[in-house]
């Protein structure tokens, strides 16, 4: 006699679900990865292994983003659903780049797409068992050709390692005490190599339920990122104006140097972020909001650092999505925004101070055009060296490029200084 009860769907890797949800969210509902990959680890619980497998999926998709579609074009056709795309990408990324058996791809993603009914599980199978890199391939930045060109012209000929570099995983760096490295050692996690103030580390647990993140001793920061404080030279008992603050992360740092800090941002939001976190460090801020494409009514301080909005295109490694979304008219727009930002922010610098510029973007108009304009139009700043950098840099008009290699990101620097 036949069964004729529906069969029950094959079991799937919860990891692989989430991972293409995710996915979904970044590639077709403008979400950056990061938020939404820690939203949705931290709601699903997985072990620690499944996290790990999760987290490689979606950004060695985003990474590899262009040559994973190039690879699917083929084989499906213009109007395939998102849901079928983007688990085909994921699929795809298993099996051309992060190593996972032929069949036991197309094994779990027709489960997957049967189980949780995100595609056709005829369709996944025939498509996973036939792709494959297109063959003779000369470029294998993954960048869009304008923003591979805005890399080679940034960096010449250490573009090719540089542009190679931003398909790596992204590593955790932290400003940490010793208390804290030695708590962070104490649950298993390595300290792996000291740059720029900051610690290169591998952890045994997550960031958050770390003793040393949650006793206040560590912050996360990138050395580039850091590099940008310190370029401000000694600020112990002075007053800093930490301008476009964001979340604070640089108002920490500077505070932690003995500067007395005003951070002001734009979204009132980001102040209680930076003061959350301000707290869990034991340190202290203060917070003003405006908008500084227009003047600001507060006194001139002797030290001024304006992290200006940018596009980000320096951070590719830690935010690979951003290069699917950027485009010319847009680092064209985000440079327009910083001039119009840096006049008022030089306006609120003592005579005799200092103030640092800075960008996350290695595009010239968004680092060395807008100092340049800049500086032709106030005689009264001048170019100064920028101190203190153990970064790998190579020089950008009146500032500097750090290198984006081993996980440091692309930051545009330039230090200006006032006549007394």
């Amino acid at each position: 006699m036949t069964d004729t009860r529906p069969r029950r769907p094959a079991p799937y890797n919860p990891a692989r679900e989430l991972a293409v949800r995710v996915l979904l969210r970044v590639l077709h509902a403008d979400t950056f990865a990061a938020p939404a990959l820690d939203a949705a680890l931290h709601s699903a619980r997985l072990p620690a292994r499944d996290s790990g497998l999760a987290t490689h999926i979606v950004y060695g998709t985003l990474r590899h983003h262009l040559s994973l579609s190039t690879a699917l074009s083929p084989l499906l056709s213009e109007d395939t659903h998102p849901k079928v795309r983007t688990l085909l990408l994921a699929g795809a990324f298993e099996k051309l780049y992060l190593g996972t058996p032929p069949h036991a791809v197309a094994s779990e993603y027709v489960n997957l797409a049967r189980g949780a009914r995100l595609a056709p599980p005829g369709l996944v199978n025939a498509v996973l068992r036939r792709i494959a890199l297109p063959q003779g391939e000369a470029d294998s930045s993954e960048l869009p050709e304008w923003l591979r060109q805005v890399y080679q012209q940034a960096y010449a000929e250490q573009a090719p390692a540089v542009m190679a570099d931003l398909l790596e995983p992204q590593p955790l760096w932290l400003s940490v005490s010793e208390a804290g490295a030695a708590a962070l050692e104490a649950e298993g996690s390595r300290l792996k190599g000291e740059l720029q103030g900051t610690e290169r580390v591998e952890l045994a647990r997550p960031l958050r339920e770390s003793e040393a993140y949650r006793q206040g001793q560590a912050q996360p920061i990138n050395p580039a990122s850091l590099a940008c404080v310190d370029a401000l030279g000694d600020v112990e008992g002075l007053r800093v104006l930490d301008l476009a603050g964001g979340a604070g992360v640089k108002a920490a740092m500077l505070a932690a140097r003995g500067a007395q800090v005003t951070s002001v941002e734009l979204m009132a939001r980001k102040h209680d972020a930076a003061r959350a976190n301000l707290s869990r460090l034991g340190l202290s801020a203060e917070f003003l909001t405006h908008d500084l494409t227009l003047p600001l009514d507060a006194p001139a301080a002797p030290r001024v650092l304006l992290d200006a909005p940018c596009t980000g295109s320096g951070t590719l490694r830690s935010h690979p999505e951003i290069k699917l979304r950027l485009t010319p008219q847009a680092v064209e727009a985000m440079a327009d925004l910083q001039a119009r930002m840096l006049p008022h922010a030089a306006a609120l610098v003592e005579p005799g101070g200092t103030l640092v510029y800075s960008v996350c973007s290695v595009t010239p108009q968004e680092g060395p055009q807008v100092v340049a304009e800049f500086l032709a139009n106030h005689p009264d700043f001048t170019a100064d060296a920028v101190p203190g950098l153990e970064v790998p840099h190579v020089a950008a008009g009146p500032g500097v490029l750090t290198l984006p290699l081993d996980g440091v990101d692309g930051f545009y620097i330039a230090r200006l200084q006032r006549k007394a």
